[in-house]
C-alpha cells in the first residue's frame, strides 16, 4: 500500500482506520472518502486529502483513483444490520451495486480491494460454537445477504480477473472514538457510555445472547495486516473469520460493575435486533487467519473494559 482510498472514512471504522494508515504511510496519498452530509472534520480533514466518494457513483470514484494514483481501496460503505432491515433496497444498492463499481475500477486500474464481511454473513443453520471458516451461510437479514454476496463477488473478481481482493469477517466492534450507527452489537458500545455517565443502561439484547466482539484497535490491526499479508500464504481471501472475545450482556454488565460499582442495567429487548443476534455465531473459529497471516488479537474483555472506561472518562467527564 502507498496511495489508499478509504471509502466511508467518517464512519465508525473508517474514521480510525484512515488516521492509522496516514500514520503508517506519511508519504502516501491516504484519501478520506465521504458522502454528502458526512464530511471529515478536525484532524481527519486537516491531516490529509479528502474527496466525495459515493460508491454508487462510479465516475466519481474513478476520478479519485486516477487523481491520487490509488493502489488500494478500503470499501467501508454499508448500512448496518438493524438499519438495513428497515431499508433493504438501499442496503443492496450501496453494498452490492456500489461494490460492483469498485471491483470494476479495481480491475481496470490494478487496485487491491478490502471490503469487510461480518458475523452477519452466517445464519441460524450455521454452527454457533466455534463457527468454522468454511461452513453453511444462509443469513435471514438483508445485511447478511449483502455480506455473503460481497464475499462471493470479491472471490469471483480474484479468480476471474486477478483483482487482489481480501477481507475479514468482523465481529461486533467496540470503540471509544466514534459511535456506531444501527448495528445489532451496538449495545456493547452504548453500555460503556451509560456506565461512565452514571446512567442506568437499557439493554436491547436478551441475557444469554452470546456474540463475538472485538475492540477497535484489534479490528484496525486486522484490516491493515490482511492487506499486507504475503499472498502466497493465503488459501482463503474473502473472508477470514477473526475473533477476540465472546460474551452476553450479563457478563459485560458484571465486568463493567467491577470497575464502576453500582452500575445498573435493565432489559427492553428489541425483537428485530434480538432475532438477528440469535441467528449469529456465539464464537467464530479464526484458526485459518492465525495460520495464513499470523492474526492475533491484543485485547480481552478485561483489557478492553479498562481502556474503554479510561478513555470515555477523559472524553465525557
Amino acid at each position: 500500500m502507498k496511495n489508499v482510498l478509504v471509502i466511508g472514512s467518517t464512519g465508525q471504522i473508517g474514521s480510525e482506520l484512515t488516521m492509522k494508515i496516514r500514520r503508517m504511510i506519511p508519504e502516501g496519498n491516504i484519501v478520506a472518502g465521504y458522502i454528502k452530509g458526512a464530511e471529515p472534520k478536525g484532524e481527519l480533514l486537516e491531516s490529509g486529502p479528502s474527496a466525495e466518494a459515493d460508491v454508487c457513483n462510479g465516475s466519481q470514484l474513478l476520478e479519485i483513483v486516477k487523481k491520487y494514483d490509488i493502489d488500494t481501496i478500503y470499501n467501508l460503505a454499508a448500512l448496518l444490520s438493524a438499519v438495513a432491515e428497515k431499508k433493504p433496497q438501499l442496503a443492496w444498492h450501496i453494498q452490492i451495486d456500489g461494490l460492483m463499481n469498485i471491483l470494476e475500477i479495481a480491475r481496470e486500474n490494478n487496485c487491491a480491494v478490502f471490503t469487510p464481511s461480518s458475523i452477519g454473513s452466517f445464519g441460524p443453520e450455521t454452527p454457533r460454537a466455534n463457527t468454522p471458516q468454511d461452513t453453511i451461510q444462509r443469513p435471514r437479514s438483508m445485511y447478511g445477504c449483502t455480506k455473503v454476496a460481497t464475499e462471493l463477488l470479491s472471490d469471483y473478481y480474484f479468480h476471474k480477473y486477478g483483482v487482489d481482493t481480501r477481507s475479514v469477517r468482523f465481529p461486533g466492534l467496540i470503540s471509544n472514538v466514534t459511535l456506531p450507527g444501527g448495528g445489532t452489537t451496538d449495545y456493547a458500545v452504548e453500555i460503556y457510555y451509560a456506565a461512565v455517565r452514571g446512567e442506568e443502561f437499557v439493554c436491547p439484547i436478551a441475557p444469554g445472547t452470546f456474540m463475538d466482539m472485538m475492540y477497535m484497535p484489534d479490528a484496525l490491526k486486522a484490516a491493515v495486516d490482511i492487506m499486507n499479508a504475503d499472498p502466497s500464504r493465503l488459501v482463503h481471501r474473502n473472508s477470514f473469520n477473526i475473533a477476540s472475545m465472546s460474551f452476553d450482556p450479563e457478563i459485560l454488565r458484571a465486568k463493567i460493575e467491577e470497575h464502576i460499582p453500582g452500575f445498573k442495567m435493565r432489559y427492553e429487548v428489541d425483537p428485530v435486533r434480538q432475532a438477528i443476534a440469535e441467528s449469529w455465531p456465539d464464537k467464530m473459529d479464526d484458526s485459518c487467519a492465525r495460520e495464513e497471516w499470523d492474526w492475533k488479537p491484543s485485547y480481552d474483555l478485561e483489557g478492553m473494559t479498562v481502556d474503554m472506561i479510561d478513555a470515555l472518562r477523559k472524553k465525557l467527564l
